[in-house]
């Protein structure tokens, strides 16, 4: 899904976001990345064969993928001559010997290496990062570059397959199912498939030295990876994490994934983060006292909204992280917490102090990750559920994402969908208040 116009036979060098505007390419949409990753720890020493199957959807003379700090060494198109390439400012612009016509598949094979490091972005920094002993990726919203040519926006989604080789005193995890474990002398290969389309920045590879697994019970496979010694207090703060899964599952349908899977790495983590059938967690979310239950409801439930229903592009950002607030508050309401009203008081009696400087359905890039974004993004959600009914809001919320389930989807779409459930003028009135205007409207009750 490309967001902007390009020239016949140019494919522009962005998807047309202006919240992101370097990122993503138009022209073409991506089926299925194949990546082949060796990695040096000790040295940081990145070298990769990235395979991406894509389709044309306009008659292409050349055509860009995102690429950042390292270096394409060789680039080739559908197996013929190496095609010129053109590096510079996080683009690598390739010129095919032949054009590729509209609507046709073609295969980029592009041959890289470097040292891999995060990406500076408003938000911080994103992408591959060195832990103390290991890796972390944490590519939201823009990091996806740092480690693998891509089309790095959330409209474009693909099929994974990611094939990890690095020491073997470490365990890598990745997206998907670990098809495979090859070990050769003091070296592991790992290979993960995913099936289901992924957003780039959602692809992960987290490395480290994770000895043990803590394995869940309950129909959905969920297990975490740890230090060894952070076992005994991660087996009391992760224990309910096949509850939380069960009633996810009740109140916002089916789990989209095979499994689900998390990893604490060794080092401290100011947040936790989401990635497609995974969440990362910092030593410092684990102690024993289901201290961090609010961030692990948090992380999961992005699975269904962010993961599985992903935007069509980042001003619509509040349908991942109000939609995971909200989650929080539920989570609560079902084991015996506040209940979602309790919490709904608390941040509106809060939120009514800061000030009221950003619309929710447009926030504008540099409050896309605002806390007043998650919140009043769950006060949305709790005034559609004041105005349905439970019944009634939980079956919108199952038809949603069962509508909508491995899509891209937008802020306009969930009203139209919404006004399916109660008179359409009072939804768009009643949405309207929360998504469109700064001001805070009535707390619902």
């Amino acid at each position: 899904m490309s967001l902007i116009q390009q020239p016949a036979g140019i494919g522009a060098p962005s998807a047309g976001d202006p919240y992101l505007p370097t990122s993503g390419n138009a022209g073409y949409t991506v089926d299925r990345y194949d990546l082949v990753l060796d990695y040096r720890v000790a040295s940081n020493r990145l070298s990769g064969r990235a395979t991406i199957t894509a389709r044309a959807t306009t008659r292409l003379t050349r055509f860009s993928l995102d690429l950042a700090g390292l270096s394409a060494d060789k680039v080739t198109v559908d197996g013929g001559r190496t095609a010129k390439v053109a590096q510079a400012a996080g683009k690598l612009t390739i010129t095919p010997s032949a054009a590729i016509a509209e609507g046709a598949t073609f295969t980029v094979v592009v041959r890289y290496s470097g040292a891999p490091r995060p990406l500076n972005s408003r938000w911080g920094e994103v992408g591959w990062e060195e832990l103390t002993d290991g890796v972390i990726v944490a590519g939201q919203p823009c990091g996806a570059p740092s480690w693998f040519p891509c089309d790095d926006h959330p409209s474009d989604k693909a099929t994974y397959r990611i094939e990890v080789s690095c020491e073997s005193v470490y365990r890598v995890v990745c997206n998907g199912e670990l098809t495979s474990r090859t070990v050769r002398a003091s070296r592991t290969t790992w290979v993960f498939e995913t099936p289901e389309p992924v957003a780039s920045y959602l692809a992960t590879v987290q490395i480290g030295r994770y000895d043990d697994e803590l394995n869940g019970p309950g129909p959905v496979p969920n297990r975490v990876y740890l230090p060894n010694d952070l076992r005994e207090s991660a087996q009391v703060d992760f224990s309910r994490q096949h509850e939380m899964i069960g009633v996810f599952e009740r109140l916002f349908g089916p789990y989209p994934f095979g499994g689900y899977t998390a990893v604490v790495t060794d080092d401290e983590l100011e947040i936790p983060l989401e990635a497609h059938g995974m969440a990362i967690f910092g030593r410092n979310h684990v102690d024993g006292e289901h201290g961090s239950d609010r961030l692990i409801a948090h992380e999961l439930s992005h699975q269904w909204f962010g993961n599985s229903l992903t935007v069509a592009s980042w001003q619509h950002i509040w349908l991942h992280e109000g939609f995971a607030c909200y989650a929080e508050w539920l989570w609560s309401e079902n084991s015996g917490g506040p209940t979602a009203q309790q919490r709904a008081k608390t941040s509106w009696n809060r939120l009514r102090g800061l000030p009221q400087d950003f619309v929710l359905s447009d926030p504008g890039p540099d409050l896309m990750f605002d806390d007043r974004l998650y919140k009043r993004g769950a006060l949305a959600l709790h005034a559609v559920r004041c105005t349905l009914g439970d019944e009634v809001f939980f079956t919108m919320l199952r038809e949603w994402t069962a509508a909508n389930r491995f899509g891209n989807v937008t802020t306009a779409a969930f009203v139209d969908h919404v006004t399916r459930y109660a008179p359409e003028e009072r939804v768009r009135r009643l949405l309207a208040a929360w998504l469109d205007f700064p001001a805070l409207p009535t707390l619902p009750r």
